[in-house]
């Protein structure tokens, strides 16, 4: 019997509930286009759900931050995302996570999401896709979607690859793009996909009995993959990269259960680990991390050159810094080889919208692993917070064009609009290197505070920056703006304060203050005792968690009306509407930190 079929129309379709498309939605919706979310899975957070369970990492890692210098996390929807979840998730349950992103999309009014509707193909006009069609299963649906802008999060291409964009798979020639990291001959081959599982010390002695088929290894097969903890697996169990991870994906599977069975039989019960006698499974996955599988060709392809010279696009908007992380092809079975091949930049490297847009459909844009990049550059960009970034750079652009009314294929050549985007993602937190956000009322204003320390001036709250990014592995010197971007007040300090004074009467609509959130450190979720230690997870020490607005008047320059109270803040960015005309003075109280001994705020922003 046939699906029942349904007709929808919206403005933008994101194919693709992982990080990218969540974030590529959520930008969308917030920027006034009208949104259809269709994810596959009956969660959201691909690699990150409660599914597979891999860590959301981006530019910040162990040799990228500095406090005061180097601040590379990512910023924008996946620092809010984060926070969230360091807030809400203490207990650090996979499900809390997939339970934020639910709430987040269905939290926005402009944002419709499917759960559990894959893609199945599309409908052409010439070069632009006219419809989408996709199947709901578990409600015996289909759906035809028409959208102007459509943007393929999908990981492995469907929606693309039904629309007839260009694309390729498998690892480039040195000689192609001239990359040094590549090998001499192209082939077929990828990164490989991978199982996680996670355990518990039980207290008492547990036995494991494994399958009959699982995998048989030795302490010299792996000598070269660490495996002395044990609480959260081994992205090394990899297998897969000789197949094709599309096609072969239900044998892959097959093969990791059997391989994690085997790593796990091993630490059991092969005598080299009796420290692990009370540890058993708590959970493993089913379903295959997968790494790589299909690139876009896009108006730009990103290269080896690109990240290493940290290139500057006029069109930038999004960046990365992951390592250009490399694996053997054979995965586990390369036991003669170091699982991974790591070169970091010197310098994070930014993005261009232009790798995010198909070269050969009109209206299809993609975010995520399968941007338009060779297998070299891939292997940085490919990790979740940069694809995040990707996903809100991707979503906002769209959102900027549809408002505007410009079909995609004119809107990516206009300066104006690209312009306007990167203005909307520097508003929302995102980070652009050489790029600074358009002034504000607030730079209108005379600024002073209570009290101030020599590396953060109050002055600074309204410099058009919201991170350092000139220390070491930050940003090319010509792209840095030197300084700590925000106030310090003094530790000594019992009632902190910072306030803005205009010549002449200003209206406020809105008042947006971003905080400090500690963004020289790593912050994911993540079930690994080493990780875990380098994180602060909960409230970041750093963020103001209470604090108030006051203004004054024209009519009354001495009585404050407090137009905002704040309290048990965690996040970075707060929006705090207002209706206000003859504003004078417009003073923040901090009322109490998350930690830190004196108070901190990156940027006040007045509309």
């Amino acid at each position: 019997m046939a699906h029942k079929s349904e007709r929808m129309a919206t403005e933008v379709l994101v194919a693709g509930g992982g990080i990218a498309g969540v974030a590529a939605a959520l930008a969308a919706a917030r920027g006034g286009a009208r949104v259809v979310l269709c994810q596959d899975r009956s969660v959201l957070g691909g690699n990150a759900s409660s599914e597979i369970r891999m860590h959301i990492v981006g530019a910040a890692h162990s040799k990228r931050g500095a406090p005061l210098a180097t601040e590379a996390r990512e910023g924008g929807i996946v620092e809010e995302i984060l926070l969230e979840c360091a807030y809400r998730n203490p207990q650090r349950s996979a499900s809390m996570l997939d339970l934020i992103l639910y709430e987040k999309c269905r939290a926005e009014t402009n944002l419709t999401l499917l759960l559990n509707t894959a893609i199945t193909g599309a409908t052409m006009d010439g070069t632009r896709i006219e419809e989408v069609l996709a199947v709901r299963e578990s409600t015996e649906q289909a759906f035809a979607i028409r959208a102007a802008v459509c943007i393929d999060c999908t990981g492995d291409g469907r929606l693309g690859k039904e629309a007839g964009a260009r694309y390729t798979t498998g690892r480039e020639a040195a000689s192609q793009y001239g990359e040094t990291l590549a090998g001499e001959e192209g082939d077929a081959y990828r990164l490989g996909s991978s199982l996680l599982f996670t355990t518990r010390d039980m207290g008492r002695p547990m036995r494991f009995v494994p399958p009959s088929w699982a995998r048989r290894y030795s302490e010299e097969d792996l000598r070269y993959r660490p495996h002395d903890s044990w609480e959260y697996g081994y992205w090394w169990v990899e297998f897969g990269g000789l197949l094709d991870t599309i096609a072969d994906n239900e044998a892959i599977r097959d093969e990791l259960l059997a391989i994690m069975m085997g790593v796990w039989d091993h630490i059991k019960n092969s005598g080299h680990h009796p420290e692990s006698e009370n540890w058993a499974l708590d959970w493993f996955g089913f379903l295959p991390g997968k790494r790589e599988s299909r690139r876009f060709i896009g108006r730009h392809v990103l290269t080896q050159h690109d990240l290493e010279q940290a290139v500057h696009f006029d069109d930038v908007i999004a960046y990365g810094g992951w390592p250009m992380d490399t694996h053997p092809p054979q995965g586990i079975e390369a036991k003669e080889a170091d699982p991974c091949r790591q070169p970091v930049t010197e310098y994070a490297y930014g993005i261009p919208l232009r790798a995010l847009i198909s070269v050969n459909v009109d209206n299809l844009m993609f975010a995520g692993r399968n941007i338009s990049a060779t297998h070299i550059a891939f292997s940085s960009t490919r990790v979740m917070a940069t694809c995040g970034v990707m996903g809100q750079g991707a979503g906002t652009f769209a959102a900027v064009a549809t408002t505007a009314g410009v079909p995609l294929h004119e809107a990516w050549r206009r300066a104006e609009l690209v312009g306007r985007a990167q203005q909307e993602l520097l508003r929302q937190d995102a980070y652009l290197p050489g790029i600074a956000a358009a002034p504000s009322l607030a730079s209108r204003a005379a600024i002073r505070a209570s009290s101030e320390q020599p590396e953060g001036r109050a002055a600074q709250v309204i410099d058009g920056h919201t991170r350092t990014m000139h220390g070491p592995r930050g940003v090319r010197p010509e792209l840095a703006v030197p300084g700590t971007h925000r106030w310090m007040a003094r530790p000594d300090d019992p009632a902190p304060w910072i306030e803005l004074e205009w010549r002449s009467p200003v209206a406020l609509r809105e008042v947006t203050v971003v905080l400090d959130t500690g963004m020289h450190r790593r912050l994911t979720l993540t079930h690994e005792a080493h990780l875990q230690r380098q994180l602060e997870w909960g409230p970041q020490p750093e963020t103001l968690a209470d604090f108030r607005l006051v203004a004054y008047t024209a009519d009354h320059p001495d009585e404050g009306q407090e137009i905002t109270r704040i309290a048990g803040n965690y996040q970075r960015r707060v929006v705090c509407p207002v209706n206000l005309t003859h504003v004078r003075r417009l003073r923040l109280e901090a009322l109490g930190t998350n930690g830190l001994d004196h108070a901190r705020v990156m940027e006040i922003r007045c509309e």
